[in-house]
């Protein structure tokens, strides 16, 4: 783009990451400036909270940069270069039933994968794509960095319905792996590994791991899988839910059924769903955890800024995956080449998979885009799970497109998580139930 700054819209104001995406804005404005930030919600209530509190942080520590928040489209993106979008399309009031429903079927009760990440993505399709056609209308040279979840939907969803869209699909949980693993090699972090990895968001294996002066590290890292998945290295990250120790440990189990690869933490909801429902509260899930952490601490300590008028004294920080996207903006703002994980359309990237799956893979990032790195044949095991959940994804959005029931009873009954057709229509059943309010009609 070739400015000096860059003004960045925030869709999804009132999520509880906003605050540490704009932290990390401006802890990293010598190599990313930025000159204005604006948030955007449709839920004025809860985004004001939000916002009020990064204003008086940001009026003591940048003052130089512009804020406003707004529920105006027009407002919200026009005059923009990046549109940095969470959204969450029924808050945890729809997460909760997303979590709750499946378990009292027996079923794998989270948000982005099995029947709740279904239910999820339909949500997430008309809202993402609303963002996206603002973005495009007010600021069509903009880009758009979508984080929203679940992402493989959603970007199976925006490779259908809006190709030729500047849209950027993204994850950070490899990322948060990836610096567990460089922990496990005495490495910083993620930026220190040069890594082959292939798959679904939420549903791949990284094939080689190297440091910079091309060192194997995936002996040293197998070791730590093998005795202890990835929990031998979680020590002051973010994740700290008991919930979250669960899963890292369990990647122990999910890296015995392919010890060549690494696998990442959520395949556990599909090559054991047994062990996850037997493990589950189906009346305390982890949305109420996060009720009961995040939501109340972050919400908790925005309301104490505002009444004190200062954020002086507050622990502030910005999160991990916050300075991913600010990476990834870096890298198409000023063309830095750098190398990250995308969620993007196949065409040879997997040699041996359907070339329109929507993949994660390793690219290149530069300011023409992004350029995949192809990562070869992939093994049988991984290529029959990975083409039975790409399946999935693509009757959802299919479902989603025509209306259609069948599709969704046909994407419920396939999915891994499911033990059969009967089940998944008594899931569909209730889940159509309720999100009336947000899926298509089905017919």
């Amino acid at each position: 783009m070739g400015k000096q700054s860059y003004a960045v819209t925030i869709a999804g104001g009132g999520s509880t990451y906003t605050p540490g995406v704009v932290l990390m804005l401006l802890h990293d404005m010598q190599k990313f400036p930025v000159r204005h930030i604006t948030l955007y919600d449709n839920d004025a209530e809860r985004q004001e909270t939000i916002a009020k509190a990064c204003a008086i942080y940001i009026q003591e520590n940048a003052p130089e940069v512009k804020f406003s928040y707004t529920t105006d489209p027009a407002e919200a993106f026009t005059g923009i270069d990046f549109v940095l979008a969470q959204i969450r399309v029924g808050k945890y009031e729809m997460r909760d039933k997303d979590e709750k429903i499946p378990l009292r079927h027996g079923v794998v009760g989270q948000e982005t994968c099995g029947p709740g990440g279904i239910a999820y993505g339909l949500r997430s399709i008309v809202g993402v794509i609303e963002i996206l056609d603002y973005m495009e209308k007010y600021s069509p040279d903009a880009w758009m960095l979508n984080y929203s979840n679940p992402a493989a939907i959603v970007a199976e969803a925006t490779r259908r319905l809006r190709p030729d869209s500047r849209i950027i699909n993204i994850c950070d949980m490899p990322i948060a792996l990836m610096d567990i693993m460089a922990a496990l090699c005495g490495l910083r972090d993620y930026r220190d590994l040069v890594y082959g990895y292939y798959g679904l968001n939420h549903f791949g294996w990284w094939w080689k791991i190297q440091d910079k002066s091309g060192r194997d590290l995936m002996p040293t890292i197998k070791e730590h899988m093998a005795r202890n998945g990835y929990a031998d290295a979680v020590a002051g990250l973010q994740f700290v839910d008991e919930s979250w120790l669960h899963t890292f440990q369990k990647a122990k189990d999910v890296y015995a059924l392919d010890p060549n690869t690494i696998p990442n933490t959520y395949l556990k909801y599909y090559l054991y769903p047994d062990y996850v429902v037997a493990n589950s509260d189906p009346n305390h899930t982890r949305t109420d955890e996060v009720r009961e952490g995040r939501e109340k601490s972050v919400f908790g300590m925005a309301h104490k800024i505002i009444q004190q008028g200062t954020a002086r004294g507050f622990e502030l920080k910005a999160d991990e995956h916050s300075e991913y996207i600010v990476d990834l903006a870096c890298a198409l703002a000023e063309n830095t080449r750098e190398r990250f994980m995308l969620i993007v359309p196949n065409h040879g990237a997997i040699e041996n998979f359907d070339p329109t799956a929507a993949v994660e893979v390793p690219c290149i990032v530069g300011s023409d885009g992004y350029q995949k790195i192809c990562q070869g044949s992939i093994p049988q095991f991984q290529k029959g799970l990975m083409e039975q959940q790409v399946s999935v994804e693509k009757l959802v959005v299919s479902a989603w497109v025509e209306h259609s029931y069948q599709k969704l009873w046909q994407a419920l009954s396939l999915s891994k998580t499911v033990p059969s057709a009967s089940v998944a229509k008594d899931l569909l059943d209730e889940l159509y139930e309720a999100n009336r309010n947000f899926w298509p009609e089905l017919r």
